[in-house]
């Protein structure tokens, strides 16, 4: 094992680590030996008690992020879980009926930085973080040994948070055939995932518990489906014999994609409710006396300072669509802004409500999806909130 520096953290400051969460903010850190950014330290508590190895970066206010708590060599903690996240969602999704999920979830799998989606036979990977961006050789080695071999590897790294990391972003094909999209399964519903344009890393997988709820109660329903994206909710609902189905969707590109899905699941007759206009606009000028809404729009807010603005828009949209649903229909709303917790969401929801005069009654909370799993010590990855909301 090389000999790594050390850093000791300040009295006090060591109780989140000893808890086995992994962020060390900067205000944290007493002492630090000379270092480039990136490396891999052993972390101590001002006591001099070894608490484990982390990757540091200065430039950013989570300064460290822990790779184990032991006294392992941390390359091997990183191979370890890197075959650990694998096998567990080997354990979890049913292949033959689902092949695209999300087989390393970053701090949750013990890989802070790393996000890797599987799309049938194409791995997305993101980086986020300096310190894993020069382990990158170590992860794409460990991919390939594990995953099948006839598996294309492409890496989408570009979020904001690689500028604060000092990185520029990287979107390239790395390892296997080079495509541009790629055909999936999800709960039997064929998908074609853009991995290189599409949102994310090509689609929303954390929403698949939902998308199978709303079919499961779209049987001779009329659905509408805002923010519709490729039309996830809306095949879902065309499966479940819903009645009809209109997806609303502001970008053109996604809504071609959608077409694409509507064909290759057999519903191409339903395409011509494929509309592309501003989701605020069409709730604004319709009737909606659709029997299953969905609000599942994009994040609102990208960062804190956001949050007031985001949740005005989060009252207009639900107030607004609350004011015109007939009494009996169901609302699923959602909001993937991870600035805006539950409770605020909560809240303006119950606002909402009140302003459009009726009453609401949550009959399901957000599902989440398995292989998006959360690590107990690491809550901030909670994000994810929906309401499925019985209106009358």
């Amino acid at each position: 094992m090389p000999e790594y520096k050390k850093v000791y953290l300040k009295k006090g400051k060591d109780f989140q680590i000893k808890n086995r969460h992994r962020w060390i903010f900067s205000g944290a850190i007493d002492k630090i030996d000379t270092h480039d950014n990136g490396d891999i330290l052993k972390v101590y508590s001002s006591t001099k008690e070894f608490l484990g190895h982390a990757y540091f970066n200065d430039k950013t206010d989570i300064a460290g992020r822990m790779l184990n708590f032991c006294e392992e060599d941390p390359l091997k903690s990183i191979r370890d879980n890197i075959k650990n996240a694998l096998n567990m969602r080997k354990q979890l999704i049913d292949i033959n009926r689902t092949n695209c999920f999300r087989a390393i979830n970053g701090e949750n799998d013990g890989l802070p930085g790393l996000i890797v989606d599987i799309y049938n036979d194409v791995a997305v990977i993101q980086i986020s973080t300096l310190g894993m961006d020069k382990l990158r050789p170590l992860i794409i080695s460990e991919l390939s040994s594990h995953l099948n071999q006839s598996i294309s590897i492409y890496e989408r790294s570009s979020m904001g948070s690689r500028k604060i990391e000092g990185l520029d972003n990287v979107e390239k094909h790395i390892l296997g055939p080079k495509k541009k999209n790629t055909e999936v399964i999800e709960n039997g519903i064929k998908l074609i995932v853009d991995f290189i344009d599409g949102q994310k890393t090509g689609f929303f997988l954390d929403m698949r518990e939902m998308r199978q709820l709303i079919g499961n109660l779209s049987k001779n329903k009329k659905v509408l489906n805002c923010f519709s994206y490729s039309g996830g909710f809306s095949l879902y609902a065309l499966k479940h014999g819903a009645v009809s189905v209109q997806s609303i969707e502001i970008s053109e590109q996604a809504n071609k994609i959608a077409e694409q899905n509507f064909e290759i699941n057999g519903f191409k007759e339903h395409k011509k409710d494929i509309l592309t206009m501003n989701v605020f606009d069409f709730i604004k000028k319709e009737r909606l006396d659709h029997d299953i809404i969905i609000l599942d729009p994009p994040a609102f807010a990208k960062k804190r300072s956001d949050v007031k603005n985001a949740l005005t828009k989060y009252y207009e949209l639900n107030r607004t669509t609350l004011k015109k649903m007939k009494s009996g229909a169901l609302l699923l709303t959602c909001s993937c802004s991870y600035h805006v917790d539950q409770d605020n969401f909560e809240t303006t929801i119950k606002k909402a409500g009140i302003d459009a005069n009726k009453e609401l009654i949550i009959i399901s909370k957000h599902r989440m999806a398995m292989d998006h799993s959360i690590n107990i010590y690491h809550k901030e990855f909670d994000y994810l909130k929906s309401f499925l909301i019985y209106v009358r």
